[in-house]
């Protein structure tokens, strides 16, 4: 099998299993939102660590936390993707998934927006109209609902923030997240061992739960595994088009699964982001053909 097809279906499925995530955490609506992102956060180090251990790769994480600086890095990191799977799973258990589903897909404008801001990117004409019609979709959103959609900001512009901060890690992302788990793991254990000192804790009440809450490790961590493996196969261009899987299943899940309303404003607001989206698509795949096309014309030409 060629690998740009071992890395398509290595991004699908892990796209999948994040679109699918809120049928997870609806199984879990018993648990409070703080304590089933402890038990997230500190079964993910369990698996990460885990993993790395048989890789032979643990010392990898000296890279990640080794100095001052480094260390400065991944708690922001780890403060943002934390912000972002408490707001994530609070969301599914007051069922607003449709929120979540608009948010991730805003977020790849966002992050754009953010790489014009903070790293001085330029743009295309159609990326800016993409940015554009993202920013009238919020407004309609907000004028139309008397107030900002702002679960499907936040989780767009942390997710947006912690991508930024990645993009500036020397680390593998399996590594990076794992130091990021590990900085957060001491305050998860701390709080799940309160609750349990108080008997307020779910863990051990019955075994179905327990199983449930332990799967949150493998459930975040097999997800980013294969997106990792994907990356190294698929042009960006390619990796950026299936990452709208994600919301497109969380949008599924919302309306069909969960029959969660959409007013004419979201409907509105969701025609928008997704024209957007088909512009900043379009664009990111004529600028990546465009620099292939230059790659191969310039090994081609003879050494002077």
């Amino acid at each position: 099998m060629p690998a740009q097809t071992q890395g398509i279906l290595l991004m699908i499925g892990a796209c999948t299993i994040w679109g699918l995530s809120p049928i997870y955490y609806k199984l879990l609506i018993n648990v409070p939102s703080l304590e089933l992102l402890a038990h997230r956060t500190f079964w993910s180090l369990v698996v990460f660590a885990g993993l790395l251990a048989v890789q032979g790769r643990l010392g990898k994480l000296r890279e990640a936390l080794g100095t001052g600086r480094a260390v400065v890095t991944t708690g922001f990191a780890a403060l943002m993707v934390t912000t972002n799977w408490f707001l994530f799973i609070f969301s599914v258990q007051i069922g607003q998934v449709r929120e979540t589903s608009l948010g991730y897909y805003i977020f790849p404008l966002v992050a754009v927006l953010l790489g014009v801001v903070v790293l001085r990117e330029r743009l295309a004409v159609l990326q800016w109209v993409a940015v554009a019609l993202a920013a009238l979709a919020v407004t309609t959103l907000t004028l139309g609902l008397g107030s900002a959609p702002w679960i499907a900001l936040t989780l767009a512009v942390t997710f947006g923030a912690y991508g930024l901060v990645k993009k500036r890690m020397a680390v593998g992302a399996v590594v990076s997240v794992t130091a990021e788990v590990l900085l957060l793991s001491p305050l998860a254990l701390f709080w799940l061992l309160v609750l349990q000192a108080q008997g307020q804790g779910v863990f051990g009440a019955d075994l179905r739960t327990s199983a449930l809450l332990i799967f949150s490790g493998v459930l975040t961590a097999l997800p980013m595994i294969l997106f990792s493996a994907a990356a190294k196969k698929v042009n960006m261009a390619t990796l950026g088009l299936l990452q709208y899987l994600n919301p497109t299943l969380q949008f599924f899940c919302a309306v069909v699964l969960f029959g969660e309303p959409l007013t004419p404003w979201h409907i509105a607001a969701f025609g928008l982001i997704w024209v957007a989206l088909a512009l900043y698509s379009g664009s990111g795949f004529a600028q990546d053909r465009a620099r292939r096309k230059s790659v191969m014309t310039s090994v081609a030409e003879p050494p002077l």
